[in-house]
């Protein structure tokens, strides 16, 4: 006898999933390499619209901000000059005061002076280094001690201790070069700065940003020009064919 035959019941098809795709991120890396030249072609037409002399407002605008943003983060500074005077003494003639007085101003900054001046202006020597200044007069006997600092009253003390010092080394050595300094006008403090105000650094700022925005203008590309040329430049339209035309084609 043959058994019956019996038939196994279907096994359930196995649910597949979607296969992600192989690369998932590329899609994403080409849209976000999509934006950047979508917003530079949106840039560039709207620089495109925009009149030819824009460059050089932009530059004024710039420089002046600039140069005003200087001018109120910097700290004014105050200058006072002192003026030593070079005599000449019996033994002497006024050609030679001319003479030592040149010498007397290219001494007045070396550090033996400025070390005695330090005890009357109450800084240290580096300071005097840096913020004192000397000038002489090829006609005058004369010498200038300009002392610049934040502070009014102590640039006053500074070229006041310098002249001091310098005064008290000639007169050392008077006996030898029959030459002697004496103050001839004592420095005050300053009431007005002698740094560039907010005012003129923004002038100053907003003619170099013009001047750059003129050069920027010089060597602008014609090819931005024409292409605004040819787009203000309405498009040919062809007319209307004729007969005749027609006929030939057929």
């Amino acid at each position: 006898m043959t058994e019956p035959l019996t038939q196994s019941p279907a096994e359930p098809a196995a649910d597949h999933e979607p296969e992600p795709p192989a690369h998932p991120h590329r899609t994403g890396a080409a849209a976000l390499r999509g934006v950047p030249r979508r917003v530079l072609r949106r840039v560039r037409r709207r620089l495109r619209t925009l009149p030819p002399w824009s460059p050089l407002v932009a530059g004024v605008l710039a420089g002046g901000l600039l140069g005003a943003g200087y001018g109120l983060a910097t700290t004014p500074q105050y200058s006072a000059t002192s003026y030593v005077v070079a005599v000449p003494t019996d033994k002497s003639d006024p050609a030679a005061a001319l003479g030592f007085a040149q010498a007397y101003g290219r001494v007045a900054t070396q550090l033996a002076v400025l070390g005695d001046a330090q005890m009357w202006a109450h800084v240290p020597v580096a300071t005097l280094e840096e913020s004192v200044r000397t000038a002489t007069s090829p006609d005058a006997p004369m010498v200038s001690v300009t002392a610049t600092s934040a502070d009014p009253e102590q640039a006053a003390d500074m070229a006041n201790a310098v002249a001091r010092a310098l005064t008290g080394h000639a007169d050392a050595a008077a006996d030898d070069t029959h030459v002697e300094l004496r103050q001839f006008a004592r420095a005050t403090e300053p009431t007005a700065a002698s740094s560039a105000s907010t005012a003129v650094t923004g002038l100053v700022g907003a003619s170099a940003g013009g001047l750059l925005g003129g050069l920027a203008l010089l060597v602008r590309p014609r090819g931005a020009a024409r292409e605004r040329e040819r787009d203000r430049t309405p498009a040919s339209v062809p007319g209307p064919a004729s007969a005749a035309d027609v006929r030939t084609q057929l």
